[in-house]
C-alpha cells in the first residue's frame, strides 16, 4: 500500500482518538503506519528536502494541524492530541472521508482560512485540495519543476558553445565539485595530453595523489560502447585507473554495461546529469530569488 496523502489520514486519526484519551504524535503516527500497512521502505522514505524527516511523519503532522484548525482535535500540551466535542460529534455519523472540502463546513476552519487571505491566494488552497499534498510537498514539486526547466534550457546553451569552451566548463565544474587544482590551472590541464580519446586531466585531490583523465564531447546521438572502448584504450595507454566521460547527449545500455565490467573505473555523465551538476554547483547559473522556510521553535515556548 502506498503512503497515504494527508487527507486520507485525517479520518483514521480521528477514529484513533475516539476513545477520548491523550496521545502523543508518535503514537498517532505509529497507528497510521500499522493501519495502512506501510512497508519498511515506505517508513524510511524522507521528504525530498530533508534527510531526517520521514514523509509519513510530515503528512500525519499536517493532518493533525488541519483537524485542529477545524476544532475536531486539540493539543493540551506540546506534541499531544485529544479529540474534542466536535470531533466526537463527527464520529457519531462519520463521513466517508475527512478532507479539506469537509473541513470547510466548520466555521472555525473557515475563520482560519480567512485569516490567511491577506497572506496567500485562495489558489494555493485549491491546489492543496485537488492534489492532497502538504505545503512542504507542493514547495518541493514547484522547486523540482523549476529546476527541470532550467536544466533543459542550460543544456541547450551548453550545446551552443565551442568545443574549447565546453572542455573548460567541464574542468571548472570538476574543480567546484572538489577535485584538485585551481581555476588558474585549468588551461594546463585541458587538451594537453595529445592522446586520442583524452581531452584533459585533473588531479583527484589537491595533493595530486591520483590523476583522472577526462573526455568531454558535445554529442547529438547516443554514445555507445565503441566510443567508450576508445576512451578506455587511451586510458590504458596512460596506465590510468580512472576516467570521466562527459557528453551533452546520452549513453546507451551497452555503454553502461561495458564500464560496469572493466577494471578501470570510468564514470559516465550524460547531458541531463551534467546540467543538474552545473545547477547544484552554480556553474553557468545565477541566483534569481531566495526563500526562507521557517517553522515554530518549540523550545522557545517552553516555560519552567
Amino acid at each position: 500500500m502506498a503512503i497515504p496523502d494527508f487527507q486520507s489520514i485525517m479520518l483514521p486519526v480521528l477514529k484513533f482518538l475516539g476513545d477520548k484519551k491523550d496521545y502523543q504524535s508518535k503514537e498517532i503516527k505509529d497507528y497510521i503506519c500499522k493501519e495502512f500497512k506501510l512497508t519498511e521502505d515506505e517508513l524510511n522514505q524522507k521528504l525530498p528536502s530533508s534527510n531526517s524527516i520521514p514523509l509519513i511523519s510530515n503528512r500525519v503532522a499536517w493532518a493533525e494541524a488541519h483537524m485542529k484548525m477545524a476544532g475536531l482535535i486539540e493539543n493540551p500540551k506540546r506534541g499531544t492530541y485529544r479529540i474534542t466535542k466536535d470531533g466526537l460529534a463527527v464520529l457519531k455519523n462519520p463521513p466517508e472521508a475527512i478532507n479539506i472540502k469537509f473541513l470547510n463546513t466548520f466555521d472555525a476552519y473557515k475563520q482560519k482560512k480567512n485569516d490567511w487571505k491577506n497572506k496567500e491566494s485562495d489558489d494555493s488552497q485549491d491546489i492543496q485540495e485537488e492534489n492532497s499534498l502538504t505545503p512542504d510537498e507542493m514547495v518541493e514539486i514547484g522547486h523540482k519543476k523549476i529546476k527541470n526547466e532550467l536544466s533543459t534550457e542550460l543544456l541547450l546553451r551548453v550545446k551552443e558553445t565551442s568545443p574549447k569552451f565546453f572542455e573548460n566548463l567541464v574542468i571548472e565544474l570538476l574543480i567546484k565539485m572538489g577535485y584538485g587544482g585551481s581555476l588558474e590551472e585549468r588551461g594546463s590541464v585541458v587538451g594537453k595530453s595529445g592522446d586520442e580519446g583524452i581531452d584533459g586531466v585533473i588531479k583527484e585531490d589537491k595533493l595530486g595523489l591520483d590523476i583522472i583523465y577526462i573526455q568531454a564531447k558535445k554529442w547529438e546521438g547516443n554514445v555507445g560502447r565503441p566510443e567508450i572502448q576508445k576512451f578506455v584504450g587511451a586510458l590504458q595507454g596512460q596506465r590510468a585507473k580512472k576516467g570521466i566521460f562527459i557528453t551533452t547527449s546520452s549513453f546507451n545500455d551497452n555503454a553502461y554495461e561495458y564500464v560496469s565490467k572493466i577494471d578501470i573505473k570510468v564514470v559516465l555523465i550524460n547531458g541531463e546529469e551534467l546540467a543538474n551538476l552545473m545547477i547544484d554547483y552554480n556553474i553557468g547559473v545565477a541566483l534569481k530569488r531566495n526563500y526562507e522556510i521557517k517553522k515554530i521553535d518549540t523550545d522557545f515556548f517552553l516555560e519552567e
